[in-house]
């Protein structure tokens, strides 16, 4: 587990984002599906966030 610090705190701080398109959601699952997984993974290393675990909707 690895904890975040300052002088008098310590914390440990996950997110659970779920990214549902409501329309066109072939159109995305379909054809960029992977480019948008690439882009939030880049996204993700840009700001230091770890992430855990993916999953995309098939």
């Amino acid at each position: 587990m690895d904890n975040s610090s300052l002088a008098h705190t310590k914390w440990n701080c996950k997110y659970h984002i779920v990214f549902a398109p409501k329309y066109r959601r072939q159109i995305i699952y379909g054809k960029i599906k992977e480019d948008i997984g690439r882009i939030l993974r880049k996204l993700c290393e840009h700001k230091g966030v770890e992430i855990i675990e993916a999953n995309a909707c098939k």
